[in-house]
């Protein structure tokens, strides 16, 4: 796909759009990875296709995973060969169609016992043999000393050795950013803050929805030959839109991650301890420059769009790291804590949330509601595909084939060259023009962060971000970096923004204030009361 020219994307456009276009021929409600990834599987194919999202693109779980394109060791362990077969699969397409957002990523597992380093071994050469031609590199068995090469902080006594495998990082946020200017460049068109409020109807069918501007009130009837829903933990919810008495599908489970200095994992290798002294999982990642440490399997009663996490699975992930770490991490060496909900279908009476699957569940309702939900961001391309041929059966309208396999997702170039500005891939020359062009715009906007004011005014003009937290959470990833540092440049960023969307002083303040609320739920470090959740659960680790 040839890339368009980068131009600004105005929301008043957008809006004429809905105003004026007439019947779309695919309609998705949702905004995160699998919402993004069937609009643009859908406009690909030559559908007029249209996105709606409630909140911002990947507002919920869709950037707060734990930024791994990956096929999943613990359902390797499970058996469930066929999700992790089709999962690394689509890992290596992912890193093949977007190569400035996904990256190589080695893992070393410590071996604290003789049996482990054949044991596990054997079981990631199989992984590696599931990837076939589109693996990453060879696991391979580490002496002691390669291993504290790899892993310097990894706690040494009692280390053997350990085991080397390959999988692959990326940036969810971006990643959403980069999939909605594709379904742009590909002529689809995509709004944030517009709910869906309820649907139309005609013979009994759906023939569209009602939706209303959050920033104006304004509402729209806008009509479509399919819609889908793909509205991840909130999907019950848009179902009972449709029927309200639809029986409940998903059962979530919230995952947190701890974010730390680099200093507790300094190199390019990750480590992975697949089985703590109570049978669970544990992650600590580079990224960023910062080691994000996860996660927690914690089943919730119910869907939250700003979820917090609970002090136990604080606690849990410190007292687990301190067991594999030379240098215990403490509260106030936590920069920021992340939560996020998975929507996991829901299995049989009495199974734990950590024996869920990952896989996904597409269904179609007697009215036509098309709903693809669960699965991962990993799979998110293959759950796209079939909600669009099935979209298309329901709206009877011609098939055609899937394009994505190959399709390079906006951004794309040849080759990475790191930086900070690696994300935006080939429009970063264009945004250093930008920056060069205006004096002021290359300030950053904290010591800490490796952000830029000019990142700002990009943001608003060309990539549809509306808040302070859209800014400093998703275009930028300065929230999950370090909450407290984000809090301090908040200021700055509303009002260089304000300036670009042409708000008043009420707005600007409006704004802190809220992000405040969401910025100081994200310390680990909190007054009495605050940063915990009121539901109920034993934490567990798993992949997430």
């Amino acid at each position: 796909m040839v890339m368009a020219a980068m131009s600004p994307l105005e929301r008043g456009e957008l809006l004429d759009r809905l105003r004026t276009e007439g019947e779309w021929e695919v309609l998705v409600v949702g905004g995160g990875a699998t919402g993004l990834g069937t609009a643009v599987d859908a406009a690909s194919r030559g559908y007029r296709t249209l996105l709606l999202e409630a909140h911002d693109f990947a507002k919920g779980t869709s950037s707060r995973s734990t930024k791994l394109v990956h096929g999943g060791v613990r359902y390797l362990a499970q058996g469930n060969l066929s999700l992790v077969r089709e999962a690394l699969r689509e890992r290596g397409i992912l890193r093949r169609n977007a190569p400035h957002l996904t990256h190589d990523l080695p893992f070393v597992i410590p071996a604290y016992r003789w049996w482990d380093r054949a044991f596990y071994g054997i079981g990631l050469s199989l992984y590696d043999a599931l990837a076939g031609d589109l693996g990453l590199g060879p696991t391979r068995i580490l002496s002691r000393e390669a291993v504290l090469r790899q892993i310097p902080t990894v706690r040494s006594e009692g280390l053997r050795g350990g085991i080397v495998y390959h999988d692959a990082q990326f940036d969810d946020a971006r990643m959403a950013i980069a999939l909605m200017l594709t379904l742009v460049d590909l002529g689809g068109a995509a709004l944030n803050y517009l709910p869906v409020t309820g649907f139309l109807r005609q013979g009994g069918n759906l023939a569209g929805v009602r939706a209303a501007d959050s920033e104006t009130g304004e509402t729209f009837e806008i009509r479509a030959k399919a819609v889908v829903n793909a509205t991840g933990v909130f999907s019950d919810e848009v179902r009972r839109l449709d029927d309200p008495a639809s029986e409940t599908m998903l059962s979530p489970s919230q995952g947190i991650h701890l974010v730390l200095d680099r200093s507790f994992l300094p190199g390019d290798y990750a480590l992975m301890i697949p089985r703590t002294d109570d049978g669970r999982v544990l992650f600590a990642i580079p990224w960023y420059g910062r080691v994000v440490v996860g996660t927690t399997d914690t089943s919730v009663p119910r869907a939250s769009i700003e979820p917090r996490a609970m002090e136990s699975e604080i606690e849990f992930l410190l007292l687990h790291s301190a067991r594999y770490l030379e240098t215990a991490p403490r509260r106030e060496d936590v920069l920021a804590v992340f939560a996020g909900l998975r929507p996991l279908v829901k299995g049989v009476q009495g199974q734990t949330v950590a024996s869920l699957s990952r896989d996904h569940s597409l269904t179609v309702s007697p009215s036509g509601l098309v709903t693809i939900t669960g699965g991962k961001w990993t799979t998110y391309r293959r759950m796209a595909a079939q909600a669009v041929d099935r979209a298309a059966e329901v709206g009877g309208f011609s098939k055609r084939a899937c394009q994505t396999e190959s399709l390079r997702l906006h951004g794309w170039r040849e080759g990475t060259e790191g930086g900070p500005l690696e994300p935006y891939g080939s429009d970063s020359s264009e945004l250093e023009s930008l920056i060069a062009a205006h004096p002021g715009w290359e300030k950053p906007l904290h010591p800490d962060l490796p952000f830029r004011a000019g990142e700002v005014r990009w943001a608003a003009r060309y990539e549809l971000a509306r808040t302070v937290e859209d800014v400093l959470s998703r275009r930028t990833r300065a929230l999950v970096l370090d909450a407290r540092a984000s809090l301090e440049a908040a200021p700055a960023v509303a009002e260089i923004l304000g300036d670009e969307l042409g708000r008043d002083r009420a707005w600007k303040e409006d704004q802190l204030r809220g992000y405040r609320e969401i910025a100081s739920g994200m310390l680990a470090v909190v007054a009495p009361g605050e940063g915990t959740s009121s539901h109920a659960g034993t934490p567990k680790s798993t992949a997430c």
